[in-house]
């Protein structure tokens, strides 16, 4: 791992996949501020020496992109001095109702499935980038439950309005392979009755994200079209930017 990496990713005992979304190169030679936007897998686990780490962090805004029954059954981050819970929902269909073929291609359903969200969580999405844009609101951290898809699409958006190349978007969005694979070993030594949940849940390929950005510059031209299609104004695009950008 190199300097960059072990400044993007920060260890907890009992979270998986929380990680920096700063330091990509974006537009005009600029690149994206450290500690101002944070991904995470649920933080409902925070206990013990994770919650003085996460309050060292300075968090001021929780945004909690998970199903309101995800939040009924596992809890939400514990209350901080200062720190403001948002809870948005996009609209999606459950998976479990989607099943996954095995001799299909896992980048080719991921990417069904988000562009699925990006077609009916259009208010969702818009009201998660608009507090990201909101330099108030900052640091953030945006989370679902895994960390990966809900939170993935969500900075992967962030990051393309920020002029980070797919690449690069990509690559952040592919770390939460490794953090799955911590977080299934985590479950099976803790909760061993449960079963492995099938591959679209754990793995998270780079050509899924590629593949969507792809196609959602296919049917809106960019995405900030694509936002602003779903309710995000140019003064929202102009702050993120302004604020997210060294």
């Amino acid at each position: 791992m190199d300097a960059t990496e072990e400044t993007r990713r920060i260890p907890f005992a009992n979270l998986f996949n929380f990680r920096d979304v700063g330091g990509y190169p974006a537009r005009d030679g600029r690149s994206v501020r450290w500690r101002r936007l944070y991904r995470s897998d649920s933080p409902h686990r925070i206990d013990g020496a994770d919650r003085e780490a996460f309050g060292a962090l300075g968090v001021r805004t929780v945004i909690d992109l998970r199903r309101p029954s995800e939040v009924e059954r596992d809890g939400r981050v514990p209350a901080y001095d200062g720190l403001t819970y948002r809870h948005i929902h996009p609209e999606h269909q459950d998976w479990a109702q989607i099943p996954y073929d095995p001799d299909q291609s896992l980048a080719r359903y991921l990417a069904d499935r988000y562009a699925a969200l990006a077609e009916t969580g259009t208010a969702g999405l818009a009201e998660a980038v608009g507090l990201i844009a909101d330099s108030a609101n900052a640091p953030v951290v945006v989370h679902c439950v895994a960390g990966k898809d809900r939170t993935g699409i969500v900075c992967a958006l962030t990051l393309a309005v920020l002029g980070v190349a797919d690449e690069d978007i990509a690559a952040d969005y592919a770390l939460s392979t490794e953090a799955s694979a911590r977080f299934s070993a985590w479950v099976a030594a803790t909760f061993p009755e449960v079963e492995e949940p099938p591959p679209p849940f754990l793995a998270s390929p780079a050509e899924a994200m590629t593949l969507f950005l792809a196609e959602l510059r296919a049917g809106y031209g960019s995405a900030e079209d694509y936002l602003r299609h779903a309710g995000v104004t140019d003064a929202q695009l102009t702050a993120l930017r302004d604020h997210l950008l060294d």
